[in-house]
């Protein structure tokens, strides 16, 4: 797993996978508060590696690693597993089919204490547990990170909870998104006509559907987006309820952040393209 200033996350997060897991190593980028303590109380192997990105972090990890299991679970420390999963990863893995690389497993995002289950944003499905010598990581993602397995893929039924237990989250979540509407911007704008080794169709995997949807949504005019997107999950697919803490995530991330990337790329448009 990765982690950086944690300390309140890793310790739900390395209790969940506990029952199950032969080794559990975090790749540390620089903490600086109690986060290796926490780490070391629960057994875990700590590896120091400066940060660029997630891709390129998750890329690093899987190629430098001395790993001794033939499948990972990767996750990130404010990501817990439920018993649910734990119990079905225990059971696939005693006798894991050999044309298996790689299992999609559900996302259940807590926000400010609310499990936001409408928006279009539940059920998420992840790629998160795969054979090590099938998965591979596209590193030119600046913000997100997708593992791609080479084989055949299935679909768990059991859930990781996400879930920012640290102080100050809110704060922490709003710098956060503020850094990655930049990097969201360039990346938009260096793809733009690019091509990927993924195909893009609305009814292939998981993240072949992700990949249909942000071609969709780089046809769509500036600033027209966010609003549009907005509408679309808090009206068409029932945001509305999931409460106030929904309405408050809903805004921040269906339309602020998406505000946010929208400006930032329109001034790299207007700067033209990079030697």
């Amino acid at each position: 797993m990765l982690a950086c200033d944690e300390e309140r996350n890793l310790g739900a997060c390395l209790a969940s996978l506990a029952p199950f897991v032969y080794e559990a190593i975090v790749v540390d980028s620089g903490s600086t508060d109690r986060t290796l303590e926490v780490a070391a109380e629960c057994g875990a192997r700590v590896v120091p590696h400066p940060f660029e990105s997630h891709a390129r972090q998750w890329a690093w990890a899987l190629q430098n690693l001395d790993l001794h299991t033939d499948w990972v679970l990767a996750l990130d420390a404010d990501q817990r597993a439920t018993h649910a999963l734990v119990q079905e990863i225990g059971q696939l893995l005693a006798d894991p089919p050999r044309d298996v690389a790689g299992c999609f497993v559900v996302r259940r995002q807590v926000f400010r204490g609310r499990w936001i289950k409408h928006g279009g944003y539940y059920p998420k499905r992840l790629l998160k547990l795969f054979r090590r010598d099938a998965v591979w990581v596209d590193e030119g993602e600046l913000v997100d990170h997708h593992f791609r397995v080479r084989g055949r893929s299935v679909n768990l039924a059991g859930e990781i909870v996400e879930e920012n237990l640290n102080e100050n989250a809110i704060a922490t979540w709003i710098a956060k998104h503020n850094r990655y509407a930049v990097l969201q911007a360039r990346e938009e704008f260096e793809r733009t006509g690019g091509s990927s080794a993924l195909r893009a169709r609305f009814f292939g995997s998981p993240d072949e559907r992700v990949l249909w949807q942000k071609r969709l949504w780089g046809r769509l005019p500036l600033f027209v987006r966010p609003c549009l997107y907005f509408l679309y999950r808090y009206v068409v697919r029932l945001g509305f309820l999931d409460g106030r803490q929904g309405f408050v995530f809903h805004v921040l991330q269906g339309f602020w952040y998406r505000l946010l990337v929208d400006i930032n790329l329109e001034e790299l448009r207007a700067q033209g393209p990079r030697a």
